[in-house]
């Protein structure tokens, strides 16, 4: 099994994150508050998907990476690796995720004079807390809207890449750096535009448990969700996403081919 993918992914993964984090927590507050922790975690994720996508590719088709120019898998092997990739990643990201998303909505002032502790003091703090007040299971709070999320649209993911690199690129040469960047960004608009109202019911279900349960699993937040706020509800923060979304994976993608290119 190639793990110089898993490596590239690792990288590239941690470059995007740096890129991205600012839109991610500009939302809540703070443009870098609780970076150090998703750094980490990210580019761990990140190689996953990257290595899964390209190793599922490389049993589906019997072709390395440096091969699959010459020789181009389907779009439904692609689609295929990038759904594999997707959920594996899912389940590998789901308590780093959950961590993250309760330190960007913590809003109790910081250290300041007679103002109130925060109640994570960091992420080791965080998922101590939450294991102990909510289990096992709380951890994984979200991780089937997670999944939900990230198998379909990581598999348009790549297919969206893969279309735009072989229209704008001679048959059997790599694809020049423009064209990888613009077809890294219009894969992560595409793949965001699907998943951001799974990423609000993600959200929300990470979030519930720390005063009581407001929900009772998946579709009873999105039914709760719907009927208090209407359809919009669903795509609420998709302008940041797709801003964040188009130089994250164009510097994500770009990085990852010619960490990949250097290597061989």
């Amino acid at each position: 099994m190639p793990v110089e993918e898993f490596v590239a992914g690792w990288i590239s993964g941690g470059l995007g994150l740096v890129l991205g984090h600012p839109f991610d927590t500009v939302k809540v507050l703070g443009f870098f508050k609780g970076m150090s922790f998703p750094l980490a975690s990210v580019a761990l994720v990140n190689s996953v998907l990257f290595g899964v996508y390209s190793n599922t590719l490389l049993a589906l088709t019997a072709t390395s990476h440096q091969q699959r120019r010459a020789q181009p898998p389907s779009y439904t092997h692609i689609f295929i690796a990038g759904c594999t990739g997707g959920v594996l990643q899912a389940y590998c990201l789901a308590p780093f995720d959950l961590i993250k998303v309760r330190l960007q909505n913590q809003t109790e002032p910081r250290a300041k004079p007679g103002s109130p502790a925060p109640r994570y003091r960091g992420p080791v703090h965080c998922a101590v807390t939450v294991f102990r007040e909510e289990g096992p299971r709380g951890l994984l709070r979200g991780s089937w809207a997670l999944a939900l999320r990230d198998t379909p649209t990581l598999g348009m993911y790549f297919v969206t890449y893969e279309w735009i690199c072989r229209r704008y690129t001679p048959e059997g040469l790599n694809p020049s750096s423009s064209t990888v960047l613009v077809a890294g960004g219009f894969a992560g608009l595409a793949s965001w535009v699907t998943a951001t109202p799974f990423d609000v019911i993600k959200a929300r279900m990470q979030m519930d448990g720390l005063q009581q349960r407001a929900y009772r699993g998946f579709l009873d937040c999105a039914v709760v969700s719907f009927r208090q706020e209407g359809l919009g509800v669903f795509f609420r923060g998709l302008t940041l996403n797709t801003a964040r979304a188009f130089p994250v994976n164009a510097v994500t993608f770009l990085s990852y081919e010619y960490l990949l290119r250097w290597w061989r």
